[in-house]
């Protein structure tokens, strides 16, 4: 995902926005949260259903009932109907076939899928992490946990009861909108998470300042899932 080198760049911020500071900042990253199975085959079966219609101007209820009105027991006629519905079946299932390889390419499969479902896998995945660093540093109410899902462009950001009741909202929206910034742009995300792990290292200092040497629980370098 992030090379050495941004990894080390990342650590050295953490390192430093942790200095004089009780609390911590964990940087997890992802690449792609979920594999979005849905999304291929709704857009296929969506256009398979919708397509055919809309360029031929016939569909299959239209067929039926023309078939209804045309059909008095003549065999030939009957045959003639049932190639036809064969033929608008098949031609449906080749759309649904193509569009659904074409949808399953990863880049592709990430520009069609909405981005409400990735904002809520991402802050799906996000919290499962929060809860489980949360387990692993009992008692610790000043973590931040910065979530980036690389390939989806999303960011979570989330901290304990005790940081967020003192900071609020703002800080957190900033660092967010650091990331989000700079991915959008297509530039190195890296310079993004600096300028977050900044922010979220400012406020813990305001508010829980270091009161003698203590044990980090948690590495600063970013954790890749």
């Amino acid at each position: 995902m992030l090379s050495a080198t941004e990894e080390d760049r990342i650590e050295a911020a953490v390192t430093a926005a942790e200095d004089g500071t009780s609390g911590e900042i964990i940087c997890v990253l992802a690449a792609e949260v979920s594999k979005y199975r849905e999304v291929p085959l709704a857009w296929a079966a969506g256009i398979a259903l919708a397509l055919p219609p809309l360029a031929l101007g016939v569909s299959p209820l239209k067929l039926a009932m023309d078939a209804g009105m045309w059909i008095s027991g003549e065999d030939a006629l009957a045959g003639e109907l049932a190639i036809m519905f064969g033929l608008y079946a098949a031609l449906q299932a080749a759309l649904f076939i193509i569009i659904f390889l074409i949808a399953e390419i990863p880049a592709v499969r990430r520009r069609i899928t909405p981005g409400v479902l990735k904002s809520h896998r991402v802050a799906k995945v996000a919290h499962q992490q929060f809860a489980a660093i949360s387990a692993r540093a009992a008692g610790s109410d000043t973590g931040v946990l910065i979530f980036v899902a690389l390939d989806d462009r999303r960011v979570q950001i989330l901290a304990d009861a005790g940081i967020h009741d003192k900071v609020g909202d703002l800080v957190w929206r900033q660092a967010t909108a650091a990331i989000g910034s700079a991915m959008k742009a297509g530039h190195d995300p890296t310079a993004g998470i600096i300028e977050a792990v900044e922010l979220c290292g400012a406020a813990l200092k305001a508010h829980y300042p270091a009161e003698g040497p203590r044990a980090h629980v948690f590495r600063a370098r970013p954790v890749e899932i």
